[in-house]
């Protein structure tokens, strides 16, 4: 048990030190380079139609990165198919997330944000039952950023 934990933590610093080696993460300036529509959903906390995002349907081995600052979010490991039209997640990078109360439209939900930056990635949902972790964060594909493993 101690191999693999030590393995996949191994694999996981592997694919942050390319992020590192690509992009660097931002700490000001985080929504200067956005154009119109990320901004809309990044930070007026939009989101884009469903189905239409390019990662929706994006099942490669890497990592997911915020769009706005490149922290690190989610690795592919822990994306799934839930058939909702986003990309959906039962995990997070620890520590990548902040969670907040929205009760817009007459909702009930909770939205994410990047624990750096707080741009809007989406909202997370518990109890569909739809992974053994039962939860689903469900993100919109413009507010994040792939980066292959090597």
């Amino acid at each position: 048990m101690f191999n693999y934990v030590f393995i996949v933590i191994c694999i996981q610093i592997c694919m942050v030190s390319k992020l590192f080696s690509q992009d660097k993460i931002k700490t000001t300036d985080f929504f200067k380079d956005l154009n119109k529509e990320e901004k809309r959903v990044i930070v007026f906390k939009g989101t884009e139609p469903s189905g239409s995002g390019m990662y929706n349907n994006h099942f490669e081995d890497g990592i997911y990165v915020c769009k706005a600052c490149n922290n690190p979010l989610f690795n592919s490991t822990s994306k799934f198919n839930s058939n909702c039209g986003w990309p959906s997640f039962d995990d997070e990078i620890k520590g990548s997330l902040k969670r907040y109360e929205d009760n817009s439209f007459f909702m009930k939900r909770t939205e994410i944000c990047c624990a750096n930056c707080n741009g809007h990635l989406g909202h997370v949902f518990e109890g569909e039952k739809l992974t053994e972790k039962n939860l689903r964060h469900c993100v919109n594909s413009i507010s994040i950023k792939f980066v292959k493993k090597n």
